[in-house]
């Protein structure tokens, strides 16, 4: 089992930025491949950025160069820098984890609103 808890969201200006953070309490987090998701009101989740427990990331080409994924092993911790926020990237912003063949759990979400 393992449980994700989001944190970072809230309002930002079009143009700011956000950090997002996912704690997560799981044994040997480093063998998880992690990922976050957004979903928009009306619209399906969809992936945002993920990190495999090797280190390689993949981007949504809507966040590529404005959105950074990085995980911090140590801490348990995942994490997304997101920069140059636009107004659609106003979502609930969701963490995910899973090792190979097995489960993929989620977290409770956290909403990110991009308005002037």
């Amino acid at each position: 089992q393992a449980q994700l808890v989001e944190s970072g969201g809230g309002l930002a200006q079009p143009g700011g930025s956000l950090r997002l953070s996912c704690a997560a309490s799981v044994s040997f987090f480093s063998l998880y491949n992690m990922g976050w998701y957004r979903q928009a009101p009306g619209k399906q989740r969809e992936l945002v950025a993920a990190i495999t427990s090797g280190g390689t990331t993949n981007y949504a080409d809507s966040v590529k160069g404005r959105f950074t994924i990085f995980r911090d092993n140590f801490k348990n911790t995942l994490y997304l820098q997101m920069n140059g926020l636009e107004p659609e990237d106003t979502a609930d912003y969701y963490c995910s984890a899973n090792r190979k063949n097995g489960p993929v759990y989620w977290g409770q979400g956290t909403q990110v609103t991009v308005s002037s």
